[in-house]
């Protein structure tokens, strides 16, 4: 097949592979959520719901940057490995916090590495959103505190 648009390049920036990472790291996001709406209580169904679309939206924001740059953006695997075997509403929960907390530390990443005001407010965006998830997720579970101060970072 021919077109007509450039052939994609693999990123070169390290603002590029820091938006392909977190791009990357969306589509697992999007598997995981469906590893966790499997086991979750019927009462977390809207909290689920929310997160897969919000993790669509931003996959397709990131793919649109990309394609914007003439950057490849990855493609999501067939499949993806849990951390850990998720088998119980509270493995489901455990796993929807991971998920935060990886995609947190990706946009986190990307706010760091921008090398535009564009990327750094769509990475913060990102991040911001990525801690309301947990968050909730942490409502959801009874867990305190409900929010960390600095998402995706190591600090304490």
């Amino acid at each position: 097949m021919t077109t007509t648009e450039p052939t994609p390049q693999p990123a070169s920036s390290a603002d590029d592979t820091a938006l392909a990472d977190a791009l990357a790291n969306e589509h697992a996001a999007i598997y995981a959520y469906g590893l966790v709406s499997a086991h979750s209580v019927p009462d977390n169904n809207w909290l689920v719901t929310e997160c897969l679309i919000e993790h669509r939206l931003c996959r397709e924001e990131c793919i649109a940057k990309l394609h914007g740059r003439s950057v490849a953006a990855p493609v999501a695997a067939a499949g993806y490995k849990a951390p850990f075997p998720v088998s119980t509403p509270a493995d489901a929960t455990k796993l929807a916090l991971q998920v935060e907390a990886d995609t947190a530390a990706r946009w986190r990443a990307v706010a760091e590495l921008a090398d535009n005001g564009d990327d750094r407010g769509f990475a913060v965006r990102m991040l911001t959103e990525s801690a309301i998830r947990a968050a909730r997720w942490r409502v959801a579970a009874d867990i305190t505190p409900a929010s960390i101060a600095f998402p995706g970072g190591t600090e304490t």
